[in-house]
């Protein structure tokens, strides 16, 4: 960030919030479009989401119930769910937010927390091991790090006969049990108008964030045979894709 600082770039585009944090540090004249951010507001990237003032914008990779249907999810599908381990990144402020509301709906909802968070590819496998049977379910807060290394946390995840939730389609493809969340990809070609705009002229600061509309829900009931579960019509139904 401090190299394209020094180039003088005219807009910086990123993703995920260590990434954003270190761009507005590296300046604060050069305008931030953001692709996929979790509370971009909550962490204190932007002042609120409709005015997001200074020089940065973009979109929100979360709407207000994503915590609450993750949890919704894992209940309708885990039956006998009552401890859930959450995987999160302790460097990342957007994906520490989004566990905050992960642990808020699932105390709602009545279930145990575990929080396994790491700050590196090598604190993944040990993370798993210290979990043993602590644990019903596991939820991966999505972020680079994670996307990184999903075909490990996958691997991982079955390896300890958790039934797994993710951000993305790409963690069902590799094995994992089903995932919720917006399409990444879409979000980076929003962004793209964002950039156009403030080649026009437009302030950041002008931009509302957005939010995404659509959630797709995957699922892979080739990993749930394997974890003994059932997945109930209803929900095979709601799925976006069913990935064998």
């Amino acid at each position: 960030m401090a190299e394209f600082a020094a180039l003088k770039v005219d807009v910086i585009v990123t993703s995920g919030s260590e990434a954003v944090v270190a761009a507005k540090q590296a300046s604060l004249a050069i305008p931030i479009v953001f692709a996929a951010t979790a509370d971009p507001d909550a962490i204190g990237l932007v002042e609120s989401l409709a005015r997001p003032g200074g020089s940065i914008t973009g979109l929100s990779a979360e709407s207000t119930d994503t915590a609450s249907k993750v949890v919704e999810l894992l209940r309708e599908v885990v039956p006998d769910l009552q401890r859930l381990a959450i995987l999160t990144n302790a460097d990342s402020p957007g994906m520490m937010a989004e566990t905050a509301s992960v642990q808020t709906a699932a105390r709602t909802a009545g279930l145990e927390t575990v929080t396994l968070a790491i700050r590196r590819a090598e604190d993944i496998a040990p993370a798993f091991d210290g979990l043993k049977s602590r644990a019903d379910a596991v939820y991966c807060v999505p972020g680079p790090l994670m996307g990184t290394n999903l075909v490990r946390i996958v691997t991982l995840a079955l390896a300890a006969r958790l039934p797994g939730i993710y951000g993305s389609r790409t963690y069902v493809e590799a094995g994992g049990l089903m995932s919720y969340g917006p399409d990444i990809f879409s979000l980076f070609q929003r962004a793209a108008d964002f950039v156009d705009k403030i080649l026009r002229g437009t302030k950041a600061a002008d931009i509302p964030v957005e939010q995404p509309t659509k959630f797709y829900l995957f699922i892979n009931p080739t990993t749930a045979k394997a974890l003994g579960l059932t997945i109930p019509a209803p929900i095979l139904l709601s799925a976006d894709d069913v990935i064998e």
